[in-house]
């Protein structure tokens, strides 16, 4: 088994400073290369790069996932159960409004997980989950 490869991705934001404050203060993450135009993060470990687009952030649509209002649209990252808890911790701490507040969804499920949502300041939706046992994370 291998190291998996970082992803990137590159998304709209209305603002790089409120990016700079969410993503580097609020989240932790590393800055990496920038310009007038976008600034990149290091978002445990995967290369994300907030692009300044005004006109392509947009309202998120929602569906229904075991009671929750998931917006369809996002990006996260799957954590470790103590990592996790010690992130919805801080953002709790900070006052930070969910989307979806932390908790555990499909209780006793194979896919039982710690999840929950929030939105960037430019309305960016992410998803920060954890499971008690990772080898779950694909499980039917």
């Amino acid at each position: 088994m291998h190291a998996l490869p970082p992803f990137h991705l590159a998304f709209p934001v209305t603002s790089l400073a409120n990016a700079r404050a969410f993503y580097g203060e609020l989240l932790g993450c590393p800055e990496g290369r920038s310009s007038e135009g976008w600034v990149d993060f290091d978002f445990y470990g995967h290369q994300i790069v907030a692009h300044l687009a005004p006109e392509e952030t947009r309202t998120v649509s929602a569906h229904d996932v075991d009671g929750d209002d998931v917006p369809v649209r996002h990006f996260g990252v799957v954590l470790s159960m103590d990592e996790w808890q010690s992130l919805a911790e801080r953002l709790e701490t900070k006052g930070t409004r969910f989307v979806v507040a932390p908790h555990i969804r499909f209780k006793g499920q194979p896919g039982e997980q710690a999840t929950m949502f929030l939105l960037d300041p430019c309305g960016n939706a992410l998803e920060f989950k954890a499971f008690a046992d990772r080898s779950r994370l694909f499980a039917k």
